[in-house]
Parts: C-alpha cells; sequence; structure tokens
C-alpha cells in the first residue's frame, strides 16, 4: 500500500513554498476516487500516486523525479513509462524509508530540512533502467517496502509521457490485455481499400470490461503507443505551447496543450465512432498522412479512400474506455495495389475511332504516324458530357484541354514522334466521343460549328399547325436538316437531357420525322443565321426538333433539341 505519514509525505512532495501539506490517495477506494477527482489534488505534484496513470511534460536534457512509496515489504509492483513522441531514457531505484516513516516508530519527528537532506543525498539501489520509445514495463511479484524513485530523461526534445504505477497490479489491469497472436492481419487488399483482421482482447472477451479498438494509418511509421499518435496528431497546434520552466502540471489539465483529460470518458476524449472513410480528433489540423479512427468493439475493418500503389503501416490500439488506458497490437504494412494498366488504343491516321469512358474513367490512346510530319491534327466530338483531354509527345505535356461538342487542335509535328492521348470521363456520367488524329493539315470529317449551337423558336409567330425557329450557321458550306418527333405534354427538360447525344446522326431517326435538309453558309458572322418554319403540325401538341450539321465527310453534329408546343386556339 502506498501510505505515508505527514512528515515524510512533506518531504516527498518537494514543495518547500508550500506550507500546506498534501494529502496522498491511498487504495481506500472510496477515498482514493474522491481524491483522483479533485483536480488541484496533484498539481505541482512529484508524487505518482497507486493506480492512477499520470501525464507529465520533459525540457529536452532536464531530468524529473517523481517518487512513490512502498511502506510493506513484499509488495506487488508494476510501473509503466509511455514515451510519446521522442524516445525516454528512464531508471528506477528504491532506498530505504527513513525509521520514522515506516513500522511503529516513535518520538518527535526530524527537521524537515533533515528529511530532505537524507533523501537527496542518497540515491538508492538501480532496480531497472530503460533507453528507447517503446512502451516499458518493471514487474515485480514481491518489492521491499522503501522510497522509489522515478527518474525520466529526455536527450531528444521537449516531450511528454505517461507514467503508472500500481501495488495491486492482479486486481487493477487498467491496460487491455493482448491476445495470445497480439499481430493484425491484412486479409483483403485492392487499390483504394485494406482489410485488417485482429484477434479480440482477453480483457473484452473473457473480462467483460468495454474495451473499443483504434486503427492508426499513417503514411511514415508504425507507432508504439497511442500517446504517440495523439502528440503527433497535435504536433501542428497546442502540444508546442510548453509549460512554464520549473513548473510541472497536473495531469488532468492537458486539455489546455491540446491533448484529452486523462480522466475523461472515451466519449469525452473524442475517440471516433465507425466511419467507412477515416475520422480523427476534431482538435488536431488535418494531416494528410495521419489519421485515427476507433470503431467499438468489431475485430474487423476496412480502410477505404487510399491510394493506388502507396505503402501504408497500420496500427492498432485496444483501448479500456473506463479508464482511457491503451495497449498496442504489433503494427503491419501494406502497399495498396496498382491502378490496372490501361489498354492502350492504336488511332490510325485519318480515320475516325469511337471512345466509351465510364464515369470518371480514364482511357489511353497512342499515335504513332509513320512518316515525318510538320503538324499534327486532333479532331474530337464530344457527344454527351465534356471530357478533359491530354497530349503527350514523346512524354513532353504539350495539351491539356476539357472538350465540348466538338474541338480540333493543331500541333506541331516532330520527325518519329510518337503521341500519347489521356482522355478522362466527365464526373456526371458515361462519356461518348470521336476522335481523328491525321498528319494532314486539311483533312477535316467534322463539321464546324457556331460556338451558340441551340435552336430559338419564336413564340409570337407559332400557330395551331407550325413553328418557326432558328439557328446559326458558320462560314463553311455546310448540310442542315431538321427532323420533329411528337412528345408527350409531361416531356421535360430531364429526359430531354437524356436524348443529347450528339453522335446520333439523322440515319437513327425515322422517315416520317423528317422535315426537310439544306445548305446554309455565309461568308459575313454575323449574319450566319437561317430560319425555318415547320407546317403540318397538331393543335396543342408538343415536338421535339433536332437540327443535324453534315460534314463533307458524312459525320454528323446534332445542334441542342428543343421542346415547342403548338397554339390550342387559333
Amino acid at each position: 500500500m502506498l501510505l505515508l505519514r505527514c512528515p515524510l509525505l512533506l518531504l516527498l512532495l518537494l514543495l518547500p513554498l508550500s506550507s500546506r501539506p498534501q494529502k496522498l490517495p491511498t487504495r481506500d477506494e472510496e477515498l482514493f476516487q474522491m481524491q483522483i477527482r479533485d483536480k488541484a489534488f496533484f498539481h505541482d505534484s512529484s508524487v505518482i500516486p497507486d493506480g492512477a496513470e499520470i501525464s507529465s511534460y520533459l525540457f529536452r536534457d532536464t531530468p524529473k523525479r517523481y517518487f512513490f512509496v512502498v511502506e510493506e515489504d513484499n509488495t506487488p509492483l508494476a510501473v509503466t513509462v509511455t514515451p510519446c513522441d521522442a524516445p525516454l531514457e528512464w531508471k528506477l531505484s528504491v532506498q530505504e524509508l527513513p525509521e520514522e516513516a515506516s513500522g511503529e516508530g516513535s518520538g518527535e519527528p526530524e527537521p524537515l530540512e533533515q528529511q530532505k537532506q537524507q533523501i537527496t543525498n542518497e540515491e538508492g539501489t538501480e532496480l531497472f533502467s530503460y533507453k528507447g520509445n517503446d512502451v516499458e514495463y518493471f514487474v515485480s511479484s514481491s518489492s521491499p517496502s522503501g522510497l522509489y524513485q522515478l527518474d525520466v530523461l529526455s536527450t531528444e526534445k521537449d516531450t511528454h509521457f505517461k507514467a503508472y504505477a500500481t501495488t495491486t497490479p492482479e486486481s487493477d489491469q487498467p491496460y487491455p490485455e493482448l491476445p495470445y497472436d497480439p499481430r493484425i492481419d491484412v486479409t483483403s487488399l485492392g487499390r483504394t481499400t485494406v482489410t485488417l483482421a485482429w484477434k479480440p482482447s482477453p480483457t473484452a472477451s473473457l473480462l467483460k470490461q468495454p474495451i473499443q479498438y483504434c486503427i492508426v494509418i499513417s503514411k511514415e511509421h508504425n507507432f508504439k503507443s497511442l500517446c504517440a499518435v495523439e502528440a503527433k496528431l497535435s504536433s501542428d497546434d497546442a502540444f508546442m505551447m510548453a509549460p512554464k520552466p520549473g513548473l510541472d502540471f497536473s495531469p488532468f489539465d492537458f486539455a489546455h496543450f491540446g491533448f484529452p483529460s486523462d480522466n475523461n470518458s472515451g466519449k469525452e476524449r473524442g475517440l471516433l465512432k465507425s466511419s467507412s472513410k477515416f475520422g480523427r480528433q476534431t482538435s488536431s489540423k488535418p494531416r494528410a498522412d495521419l489519421h485515427k479512427v476507433c470503431i467499438g468493439n468489431k475485430n474487423i475493418f476496412t480502410v477505404s479512400d487510399l491510394k493506388p500503389d502507396t505503402q501504408y503501416y497500420f496500427d492498432m490500439f485496444a483501448v479500456n474506455t473506463n479508464t482511457n488506458m491503451s495497449t498496442a497490437y504489433i503494427g503491419t504494412f501494406a502497399r495498396t495495389k496498382e491502378e490496372a494498366k490501361q489498354k492502350t488504343v492504336e488511332l490510325k491516321d485519318g480515320k475516325v475511332t469511337d471512345v466509351f469512358i465510364k464515369r470518371k474513367g480514364v482511357k489511353f490512346l497512342r499515335f504513332a504516324p509513320v512518316s515525318s510530319h510538320q503538324k499534327v491534327t486532333f479532331s474530337i466530338h464530344s457527344c454527351l458530357d465534356a471530357v478533359q483531354i491530354q497530349v503527350r509527345r514523346d512524354g513532353k505535356l504539350i495539351l491539356s484541354q476539357n472538350v465540348e461538342g466538338v474541338r480540333q487542335f493543331q500541333l506541331r509535328g516532330k520527325a518519329k514522334a510518337k503521341y500519347l492521348i489521356r482522355l478522362k470521363g466527365s464526373k456526371k456520367g458515361a462519356s461518348i466521343l470521336k476522335i481523328l488524329a491525321t498528319t494532314r493539315p486539311n483533312k477535316q470529317l467534322f463539321p464546324s460549328l457556331p460556338e451558340d449551337t441551340r435552336i430559338k423558336a419564336f413564340d409570337k409567330l407559332r400557330t395551331c399547325s407550325s413553328v418557326t425557329v432558328a439557328w446559326l450557321g458558320t462560314q463553311e458550306r455546310n448540310k442542315f436538316c431538321i427532323y420533329k418527333r411528337e412528345v408527350d405534354d409531361n416531356y421535360n427538360e430531364e429526359q430531354k437531357k437524356r436524348e443529347q447525344n450528339q453522335c446520333l446522326g439523322p440515319d437513327t431517326r425515322k422517315k416520317s420525322e423528317k422535315v426537310l435538309c439544306k445548305y446554309f453558309h455565309s461568308q459575313n458572322i454575323q449574319k450566319a443565321v437561317t430560319t425555318e418554319t415547320i407546317r403540318g403540325l397538331q393543335p396543342g401538341k408538343s415536338y421535339l426538333l433536332d437540327v443535324y450539321v453534315i460534314g463533307h465527310g458524312g459525320h454528323s453534329v446534332k445542334y441542342q433539341s428543343k421542346l415547342v408546343k403548338t397554339r390550342k386556339f387559333c
């Protein structure tokens, strides 16, 4: 039992400036719980209370010493030190208690200064020492009575750590126990997903204590403690605000430094619920290379939204939600699969190639002219939504554009050059397009289009049996064909949008839907407008009108469809 009489307690606390004695927490549970809830109890204290984990801060190359007392011989003892974001050097030693502090000592207590001198002059017997960043333990089933000293030093940088000591390790068990096989298994591996599985902690399966599992995903390395993860997540902000030199702070005040208080519940600590996407504590700035997600008591989880062909490190921590103390499984790592290599389509000089791209998909095409050339022309007809085109000549990017409708790009050629074309589909849906590559600059299969491909209807010229419409042309003489189709009155814009495949030509229409075809152009682009009156319609009926422009090579492009309605009464 950690118990100390008042004169020596003042000595242990090493508070020469304080005139009020502090009371060390005992293992009387009711009293212990009352004391541990008092945030002021351990403030500015070098005492490790029995059965409670403390958090503390270290300045680089500035050692700290912590004390606790084991009053009876043959007492079980367990001490755990958890480094957070830097390796530590620590040792545990013991020295005999002064006579007045053990047994049934009698007589007047020694003066405070004399007791203090006695402790500071005696280093004691070293029991254990460690250097590194692992969570390390000292466990003894039978420890001698005495004053125990824990000396901690960080030689690398300012850091914080956690320490825990108990004289009742069998009954306390605040840290979740690991299964006989504490490894994390990678059960499935994809391009953007990794499925992990692990064996449950006996603390949950046998002792029925509340355990939740927290997964940490990093691109840099594995972590040995959840404390190290939280330090990394918070390293950009409040964690770097160190306390004032010479002033230790309460383990309950970590919220001021960007860390959750150790006496809060798992919910208050901000441990995240299970999610298909990455989660993390919201108190820290987002980090693209590190994520934490807590998933309850499940022992299988799929991490998603990863990048292809990328190595990730995975760590698993079992967290006792009653104590908020955690134990690390053996971490693992895995590399996601590469993107499936796209089959490259070969383009032939002067021939149109049809390309289908699924939503957000990518297609690669290759054009290797057989003869030397000064220029190369790429003509693209995007039948639905806009697509993105990138062209590389011998590996160098020479074109990157979004294409909607018909576009033509003329690029400078190079002897024996090879061109790689990357087409990326729309986010809205699948994409269909036609592409032509040629080294013959005069070869144009697609007709030229005006910037505005809408059809305008004149409401004032509408009758019970006719409608009058107009559309723009170009300076190039092309053939225009107009088609009509009767539709229901509830035909709407959404249905019209689904029929906007510009690559479907007049050959897909019924002969009865054809109104007329005519040639039209104007050297004055400002006057390149044509009108047409469509007759023979029924009163009060809705019609869908389409205009097709047909190029010299026979390839057609459809203007935007127009929904019109005749007057019901005239």
